[in-house]
């Protein structure tokens, strides 16, 4: 059994192929999304999703989200008084979605495709392959996430048609190109921002609020005071939620011994975002320049990821493109309903043996090279390019490279990720020394080889032509990377921390809500939700399984009760 995990910034979901059709799981609290946060317990427990993001307002010390912006990084975050890796955290997640398919398929899951934005570099999809394993997972391909939106699509879809998925998340930006006829699917182009998503968004809100309201009112800067700015920052993505439905809204914050008011017009939030409008706009006018397609050859704009939702967002789509994006997919899951059906292409269930997927390369694959002038003048560190971005994969080329001195013996391979003419410009993936014998220059040279797969995993292999000696580079030299001997060491590390049992899922959420609540509310409501509190701790401590469920209920028919108002809540 394969299963499909849409990895997000914001939500994870799991969904496997099952009798001819894609299947969404539910956690243990029985929801579709899984919040992609972490979150440790004062016993030292870890908590993941729903609970671990209401604990993101209660005990911001000791949660984490939003880690997937720096996958691949050598960044770290604290949980309490230790420290994760980005790959640890994730991990975590995929573990809990692990567990939740195990518990409604009744057996061990071992494998997994795994959705990654398009432009994601190859240490964030090293990072994400290692997130997986020590979640106890093989990772049998990685997907471009709008790639897999464009499957769900495709599904439903039949003939000959052109498409362009915009995927704009929490954390990350793509868009891809595809062509669709006799049951190909065929990714023409693709391109994005991987520092671009619906955190930004809220990013500018917050910036916007400090800068009328709150400095002003002495608010303390957010890295000063992070208990009071998990609740600013819950009110700011409330904020943002209701602009979708509404022509303005108000965040009412308290503070001190009054409450902090500051009324936004959605005219006013698309003033404040127009640069991020700016931003989704180029890699979409990139895209269908690299696919050499027109927009009025389009039959459809399928959006994807939760950000999508903005009335602006949408209203910029269609201008573009003179046409309504398609809304008959939910675009917080169709990236993992495309996904499934990746995991049913690759377990060859029949009712899929017709369709074939084709991805591109996101990046310029290519290498270093110094260039001597007619002058006699040399040129170096230019970038020449091997695997150019949107070539289909998988892809195999090579270019040949000659000494440039007299009496040169080696010759100095440096890799890189870019589109920059000046390499230093580009991202460093991995360096190589290749051996040749000594000779007058431009005789010796070396064949330069690049493999890139379908996960939009890179190895080079390069050949000394004058001594058959032939060389191979692991990508394994990013700031970021994990080594074989560190994912052992972390696998270990993480097998001894305890895991909130999933049995007890619900009551975990349950009572993370009320402390959240706790946290939001002020005069009698919040002495209420105190009061709440400790009846249903008082159930705990009973110990008595129907009374625990029977006090669970009733709490959460309370906290509904005083629960502000959202539209997506």
């Amino acid at each position: 059994m394969i299963v499909a995990i849409d990895l997000g910034t914001t939500n994870s979901l799991i969904g496997v192929w099952r009798n001819g059709a894609p299947r969404l799981i539910p956690n243990a609290t029985g929801d579709l999304l899984t919040p992609s946060a972490v979150s440790m317990l004062d016993s030292g427990e870890i908590v993941v999703g729903r609970a671990a993001r209401d604990r993101l307002v209660s005990h911001p010390r000791r949660s984490a989200a939003a880690f997937k912006r720096v996958m691949g990084s050598n960044r770290s975050l604290t949980l309490g008084d230790r420290d994760f890796r980005p790959e640890e955290l994730s991990a975590l997640v995929l573990r809990a979605l692990k567990a939740d398919a195990e518990a409604w398929l009744g057996e061990p899951v071992r494998e997994a495709v795994i959705t990654v934005p398009a432009y994601f570099a190859d240490a964030q999809r090293k990072a994400t392959q290692a997130a997986a394993e020590l979640a106890g997972l093989r990772c049998e391909r990685l997907l471009n996430e709008p790639t897999a939106a464009a499957l769900a699509y495709g599904l439903q879809e039949n003939g000959e048609s052109r498409i362009l998925v915009v995927d704009l998340g929490g954390g990350t930006f793509d868009v891809s190109v595809l062509e669709m006829f006799d049951g190909v699917m065929e990714v023409r182009a693709t391109a994005g921002d991987n520092f671009l998503g619906g955190e930004d968004f809220n990013q500018a809100l917050l910036a916007a609020f400090m800068r009328e309201v709150g400095t002003p009112a002495g608010l303390p800067p957010p890295a000063d005071e992070p208990p009071f700015h998990g609740l600013l920052r819950r009110q700011i993505e409330q904020l943002k939620q209701r602009l979708s439905q509404e022509d303005t809204a108000t965040l009412s914050l308290p503070w001190r011994t009054g409450t902090l008011c500051w009324t936004v017009s959605r005219a006013q939030f698309n003033t404040l975002c127009e640069p991020l409008y700016q931003r989704i706009r180029q890699p979409i006018e990139r895209a269908l320049r690299d696919a050499r397609i027109h927009p009025g050859e389009l039959a459809a704009v399928v959006l994807a990821g939760g950000a999508t939702r903005m009335p602006a967002l949408r209203r910029m789509i269609s201008l573009l493109f003179r046409h309504l994006p398609t809304q008959h997919l939910d675009p917080d899951q169709v990236v993992a309903m495309g996904a499934t059906v990746q995991a049913g292409l690759m377990m060859r269930d029949a009712a899929l043996n017709e369709r074939v997927l084709t991805d591109v390369a996101p990046f310029t694959l290519g290498v270093e090279v110094a260039d001597r002038q007619s002058d006699g003048h040399t040129v170096h560190n230019l970038f020449v390019p091997v695997i150019e971005r949107n070539t289909v994969i998988p892809a195999s080329r090579a270019t040949t490279l000659s000494t440039l001195e007299d009496g040169q013996t080696t010759i100095g391979l440096r890799v890189f990720q870019g589109e920059s003419r000046r390499a230093r410009d580009n991202i460093l993936l991995g360096e190589l020394t290749v051996h040749v014998p000594r000779a007058a220059r431009g005789q010796q040279s070396v064949e330069v080889r690049f493999t890139y797969d379908t996960s939009g995993l890179l190895e080079v292999d390069a050949t000394a032509l004058g001594t058959g000696a032939q060389y191979h580079l692991l990508i394994e030299g990013n700031p970021g990377r994990l080594s074989p001997a560190e994912i052992r060491q972390r696998l270990a590390a993480l097998a001894h921390l305890k895991i909130s049992p999933r049995d007890q899922a619900e009551n975990v959420a349950a009572l993370a809500r009320a402390e959240r609540l706790f946290e939001e509310l002020l005069g009698e409501q919040r002495s209420a939700v105190g009061d709440w509190i400790g009846e249903f701790l008082a159930a705990l401590e009973r110990g008595d399984p129907r009374q625990i469920g029977i006090s669970r209920a009733l709490l959460l028919q309370r906290l509904d009760r005083v629960e502000p108002t959202s539209p997506f809540d």
